[in-house]
Formats: C-alpha cells, sequence, structure tokens
C-alpha cells in the first residue's frame, strides 16, 4: 500500500483547506452559537464538487476515491466539525446509499441533485428506542398496491429539517429478521412526511440533527431500494463506508486541535519562556502528534482497501474507533495546554472539544466497534 498523496489528491486537499479558511472560519462561532444550519454553504460545496466526491462524472459527481474523500473531510472538519459532519453525512450516507443500491433511474434521478449540492440529502435509521439495536426498528413499511405505506419516527437524523431527500429505512417484514427490512427513497414533500424536533446538542451545533416522522406515507414501488428485505444488509455495507467518514471527521477535529496547540505553545509564555519548553506540554503534543499519525495511517488503509473493493469491515471499525478515542484526547489536552483560556470561547479548543464526542457515538458508538472488531478477529 503505497500512502503518497497523488497530485489529484494534494490539489483536492488544498481546495478544501481554502474553501474552508474563506467561507467556514469567519463564521463558524456564529453559526455554533446560533445553532444555524448553512444551508448557503452546501450549495457552493457542491460547486466545488466536494457534495459528490465519490459519485461518478455520469451522475453529474466528483468521480473521486476515498483518498481524496477522506482529505476533503479532514480539511473541512480542522476548521469545522460541524460542517465535517454535514458533509460526510450527505456524501457516505444518502448519496452512497443510492450510488451503491439505487436503480440506473434512481441514479440518474437523484445523484446530480445531491452531488452538485442543489439537494442535501438524510438518512434514517436510528429510531427513538433503538439506536445500536437496529433490528428491532418499529418504523414500518405496509405493502399496498402500487408501493408502500410508511409508519413511525427516525430520530437524531442529519438534515432532518432541511434534507430535500432521505434514504430510509423500516421494518417491511418481521422483527429481529435482517431480511424484514427495506430500504425507500423519501422526497421532502411527499405527503405524510415531515421533520420533528430538532436537538439541541452539546456539540456540532451547526450541524442540524432532527426526528423524521411518517404518517400513512406513501410511497411508490420506484422510490424501493434494490429488492425488498435487502435494506438492512445495504446499512451495513453504508456504514462500513460511513466509518471511514467519522474516522476523517475526527482525524480532522484531532488536527486542528493539535495545530492550534502547537501555535499557542510556542507564544504562550509563563516563567520567562514559551510554555513549549516544558516537558509536561512537550510531551503532550508529542502523544498528540503520535496518536494522530496512527489514526490517520489506520484510515489510510481502510481506503486502500475500500477504493479496490476488498472487505474492510475490521478496518474501517479499528480506524472509526481510534480516530475517534484520539480526537477526544487531543481536543482534551488541548484545553489542558491553553488552560484558562482554552476553556473561552475566544480560542478555538473549546469548540473541539464540545465537537469531538459526537466521533464516539455517531455512526456506532466506540463499544459498537469493539464489537465489530472482537467478530471480525474471532472468526
Amino acid at each position: 500500500m503505497n500512502f503518497k498523496p497523488s497530485e489529484t489528491e494534494t490539489m483536492i486537499r488544498q481546495m478544501a483547506r481554502d474553501f474552508a479558511e474563506k467561507h467556514i472560519r469567519p463564521h463558524l462561532m456564529e453559526w455554533d452559537e446560533s445553532q444555524t444550519f448553512p444551508v448557503e454553504l452546501f450549495h457552493k460545496m457542491g460547486e466545488q464538487g466536494f457534495m459528490g466526491v465519490l459519485v461518478p462524472e455520469e451522475y453529474g459527481g466528483s468521480g473521486f476515491g476515498y483518498n481524496e474523500y477522506v482529505a476533503v473531510i479532514d480539511e473541512i472538519s480542522q476548521v469545522c466539525g460541524s460542517i465535517g459532519l454535514s458533509t460526510a453525512a450527505h456524501n457516505s450516507l444518502c448519496t452512497g446509499h443510492i450510488l451503491y443500491f439505487g436503480s440506473d433511474e434512481q441514479k440518474k434521478k437523484y445523484l446530480p441533485k445531491l452531488a452538485s449540492g442543489q439537494w442535501i440529502g438524510a438518512w434514517g435509521l436510528t429510531e427513538p428506542n433503538t439506536g445500536s439495536d437496529a433490528m428491532r426498528m418499529k418504523c414500518t413499511a405496509k405493502k399496498v398496491d402500487g408501493g408502500w405505506i410508511l409508519n413511525g419516527a427516525k430520530s437524531w437524523i442529519t438534515h432532518g429539517i432541511s434534507g430535500n431527500v432521505a434514504v430510509v429505512l423500516a421494518r417491511s417484514g418481521e422483527l429481529l429478521d435482517s431480511r424484514g427490512i427495506s430500504a425507500f427513497i423519501v422526497e421532502r414533500g411527499t405527503e405524510g412526511f415531515k421533520a420533528g424536533k430538532k436537538e439541541n446538542k452539546l456539540g456540532m451545533r451547526a450541524s442540524e440533527t432532527a426526528e423524521l416522522i411518517f404518517d400513512n406515507c406513501f410511497i411508490p414501488d420506484e422510490n424501493l431500494m434494490g429488492n425488498e428485505g435487502e435494506g438492512f444488509i445495504q446499512a451495513m455495507k453504508i456504514l462500513d463506508g460511513g466509518r471511514i467518514s467519522i474516522a476523517a471527521l475526527s482525524l480532522g477535529i484531532a488536527k486542528g486541535a493539535f495545530k492550534a496547540s502547537l501555535k499557542y505553545s510556542k507564544e504562550r509564555e509563563q516563567f520567562g519562556q514559551p510554555i513549549s519548553n516544558f516537558q509536561g506540554i512537550s510531551f503532550k503534543l508529542a502523544d498528540m502528534a503520535t496518536e494522530i499519525e496512527a489514526a490517520e495511517l489506520l484510515i489510510n488503509q481502510s481506503s486502500y482497501l475500500k477504493n479496490n473493493n476488498i472487505p474492510m469491515t475490521k478496518e474501517s471499525a479499528m480506524a472509526k474507533y481510534y480516530a475517534s478515542e484520539v480526537a477526544v484526547k487531543a481536543s482534551t489536552e488541548a484545553i489542558q495546554i491553553f488552560g484558562g483560556n482554552g476553556y473561552t470561547k475566544n480560542y478555538p479548543v473549546e469548540k473541539f472539544y464540545r465537537d469531538s464526542k459526537l466521533c464516539t457515538i455517531g455512526e456506532g458508538t466506540s463499544e459498537i466497534q469493539k464489537l465489530v472488531i472482537s467478530r471480525q478477529i474471532l472468526k
């Protein structure tokens, strides 16, 4: 595996870095404080190709692989985790599900709108009482003439209010049957489909999280993804790639916290010298740098496997688990390096600290990643 960045990856990374500095950094605290989801920003990101990184050019996307995709998420998240999270969710979940499992007609209809940023995508798996235990979902899809009737609710949905289209998993068969769940494409404005409560969160406050509610919502047969009963299997495969997304998000947050800490430690003086001269601080920086490098190597490995269509369930779970824990640790140490200043909103690290925790929870907790990894190594 050669992890040397290609010219294309380097170019995409620089594009994302420049975009984040120009369009995100000036507004990130304003969006965070007001919990504003900046829809217009994502339209601009679509113009740059960041909303359809993995989508082939024939469907209006950028046609890149996971290395370029990780670079985009990484660079954006170094500035703002909220925007990184929304970019990841749009690309890997809703758009990714349609890309990998949609019919040609579905791809032609939805991917150009999603890849251009004209539409924003949502993905509905989690429910109020079923997070990790997805096979006990209560949202149902009942077969009727010409389509399906959806009833129930989904919770913790990124873009639950602003998303123009959602891929929704619903129980079409028996409870606890992995072949009893189907996936559907549901457009905003469909009768019986509405957004519910918006969550008031600790971090990631500029990334909208809300409920999806279905009340006798009719979905035509042509909006079924794949065949009846394939939804759960599809979702598990989507989550394999999604773990790389969250790992990249975690990596960006960790890098952002580290870079801010490194700069501050050279500028902040105590006892007549920069605090970076003190071993207590320099060793923290050494640990942060080492763990970030290790996380990036795990991400590069899983990206390589994904690009080459090699099974990577274990590797992506390892990358997500380790990188997310590194993000929390790095941002915690960043607060410590900044001292009292780090506890204020005048400096960037308190936001990295708040944003980082979601990474150990979203798209499978750290404990679920350990479960996935242990099952793979014990096969």
